[in-house]
Order: C-alpha cells, then structure tokens, then sequence
C-alpha cells in the first residue's frame, strides 16, 4: 500500500521560499506581481514569503517599478547578493588562480598566485594570505564557502585529494590551510568535473543533460554527465582517459604513469612535437601554451577561407592527424557510454576550436556506430574557476535557502 504524505505548513513555506529565492537569482529583480506570475502562488503567500525572506535579510525591496503605482506591487525585490561570499581556486602546479564573488556568482575580485618550483614550506600559507587580502579589499570580512579545483582524484567517500602523478606537496598544504578557515565550508573538486559543470551550465552543454567533456591540455581528462549528474565513479576516477590504451602511443600505461595510454597521443607535448613533424612552429618546452600556440598557428596556416578542408598544407595535415587523435580515444568513451555529445575543452579544444571539433566528429562517425556530436567548449579558459564559483554557490545556497 503506498502512503500519501501531505507537506506540512512549514514545509510548504520552504518549497515556496526556496521557489522564489531561485527565481530572483536566475531572473534579477522582480515585483510581488511577476513573483506571482511565475510561480502561480496566491497574492498572501507572495507577501508572506516576501516578508519572511527581507527578515532573514535574503531578499531586500531595491526600487519601484511604475511611475504611478504605489504599494507592495510595484516595489522591486532583489537578492540580497552579499548575504554571504564565495572563493573559488584553480590549482595547478605551477601556482593557482583565485577569484572571490557574491551569493549570485558575481566575480569581485581575482588574483594569479604563481608557484616555483615545487613550492616552499610557506607556499600554501602565502596563497591563503593572498586570498584573504583580495576578499578584505572588497569589503568581505568572511567567505562563506569556498570550492577547490585540482588535479587527481577526489575520493567521493573521504573528499581526499588522491595523485595519479606525483602532485607538489603543497597542494595538500594549501587544502588544510584552508580547512582552518573559521566558518568557512570548503568543497574539493577535481578540475575536469569542474570545467564539465561549467560547460554544462553555461556553456556548450547548457541543452543536453547527458554529454562527456573532453579536456585537452598539459593532460587529458574528461568530466562525465549523465542523466544530468556528474559521474565520480567508486574511487573518484571516472575520466581519467590519460591511462586508456590506445593504439599509436609507444608502449602501454601503467599504474604509476599514464605516458602510454591516451595522454601520449594527445598530451601537451605529443601535440607540440605532431606540429614540429609537420613543419610548425612549437615552442621545445611541451607545455600547455605551447601546443595551444601550435594549434592557433596551423588555423592560421590554413587561412580565411570558405571550405578548410579544400586548403593544402601542414596546418590541414596537423589538424587532421590531431582530430585523428583525438578521435580514437573519444570512440572508446563513446562505445561504453553512448553521451550522444563530446565537448572538446582545455587549452587545445578552446584553440582549436569548432574547426578541430568538426574534424573530429567526422573522424569519430567512421569509427563508432553511435552518432556523436562533437562541439567546441564555449566555457572559455577560466572554466574551471567557473566551475568552481558554480559549485560553491550552490553549496551556499542549499545552506542558506534550506535547499535538500
């Protein structure tokens, strides 16, 4: 027999509070009158829930809308975006980038904290002074939640930063220095699932609710969403396709390096010595900047014209083979998970962008019978930091709206 709870006043309130806490985020100000009108509520339950919210100082009167109306119908209410405050970290090995915004995601202020090296004993120490100085030089005394992105895995069981290479010792530091916040929540991510999100979000997945990033940098990795949920998988390694075995790389992965598993073929690297083969310019160094730098010039090599593939030359000849590439690995998450879409993200999806996406999706339809699309990620290049604000705004929200 199945039993029919029915919501209690209280919880109704909370429904309804949460309701058009959500609406005054997504849409900006609005009157009691569109409040009722998106949310189908009664002319008393609007004023009482607006009452409420403008007590707990999550929702204040910010104008009027009307020239001759007066009363509650035409004041303007709006979100109170310094109800509480966010940071969000990109961490990478070689420093971190930082940013600090409102309630409703607004970025107020920013920071790049470079690290050398491996880092000295006060490196994690100096990153949270910097973070703590950005935030009081706009006025913000306490951050309410703040969202780590970083490299590895993050064990869904503990929230523990786990390693697949050899990270610098104070990337776990910096964590625990943050941990010491008082009051603050601190949520760790691994970056990838963070640029997913944000592509996801307001990106080049904002209509699909099943698609797998692919993020293409120093490394690759990829964020899985099915279903509308980030995939983590048992450990927390689901997108770790560096360590897939893929034919044309010199060897086999291991355990302890991914050199010959996907991320030899399409690494930063492997990307800068492809382009070297082919007669461009790529800077010895490997990096990420590098091989972002080799693709831009081999679109440039190709030049402004109608049909690309109709143009000669080693820019066609590099973009094919990296589209070829990128390819065989995105066919082997593609047969197991059928996403019907694959973003191309990181420094070399952005560079390359719906040129080598288009190139890729015609590689991929020859080796998979399932159809694919394959988009270019719009995120941008701070994906992960937005990612990162994404998650730690909704972190504060479950908190403060009393969201489940």
């Amino acid at each position: 027999m199945t039993t029919v709870r029915t919501a209690t006043p209280s919880t109704a309130r909370a429904i309804n509070d949460r309701l058009a806490l959500n609406l005054l985020l997504e849409q900006g100000p609005l009157t009691a009158t569109e409040l009722r009108g998106l949310t189908g509520l009664s002319r008393p339950t609007v004023a009482d829930l607006l009452d409420r919210l403008q007590r707990t100082g999550l929702v204040a009167v910010v104008g009027e809308r009307g020239e001759q109306r007066r009363g509650p119908n035409a004041r303007v209410y709006a979100l109170v975006a310094s109800r509480a405050h966010l940071a969000a970290f990109d961490v990478r090995s070689g420093g971190v980038s930082l940013v600090v915004a409102d309630l409703a995601g607004r970025t107020l202020a920013s920071a790049e904290v470079p690290v050398d090296g491996g880092g000295t004993p006060g490196t994690a120490d100096r990153i949270v002074r910097t973070l703590l100085d950005v935030a009081h030089g706009v006025g913000v005394e306490r951050l309410h939640t703040v969202a780590v992105g970083a490299p590895g895995l993050v064990d869904p069981a503990t929230g523990r930063l786990q390693s697949t290479g050899a990270l610098p010792a104070w990337h776990g530091e910096l964590l625990a220095a943050l941990r010491e916040l008082p009051g603050t929540e601190v949520i760790l991510e691994n970056e990838v699932n963070l640029a997913g999100r944000a592509e996801y979000r307001v990106g080049a997945a904002r209509d699909r609710d099943t698609f797998v990033l692919m993020w293409l940098g120093h490394s690759v990795g990829a964020a899985v969403v099915l279903d509308g949920r980030l995939r983590r998988g048992f450990s927390g390694g689901t997108g770790e396709i560096c360590f897939l075995p893929v034919p044309g790389t010199a060897g086999l992965p291991s355990a302890a390096s991914c050199e010959g598993g996907f991320h030899g073929l399409v690494g930063s690297a492997a990307i800068c010595e492809l382009a070297r083969a082919h007669g461009l310019p790529a800077d010895p160094a490997g990096d990420a900047a590098a091989a972002e730098a080799a693709v831009r010039a081999a679109l440039e090599d190709l030049g402004a014209v109608d049909d690309l593939d109709a143009v000669d030359g080693p820019g066609r000849a590099f973009l094919d083979e990296l589209a070829e590439r990128i390819a065989l690995g995105a066919a082997s998450v593609c047969v197991v998970l059928d996403p019907g879409c694959v973003v191309l993200g990181g420094e070399i999806g952005r560079a390359g962008g719906p040129e080598l996406a288009a190139r890729v999706e015609r590689r991929l339809a020859a080796l998979s019978p399932l159809r694919t699309e394959v988009r270019a990620g719009t995120a941008g290049g701070g994906a992960v930091l937005a990612g990162a604000v994404l998650t730690a705004g909704d972190a504060a929200r479950r908190d403060l709206f009393g969201e489940p």
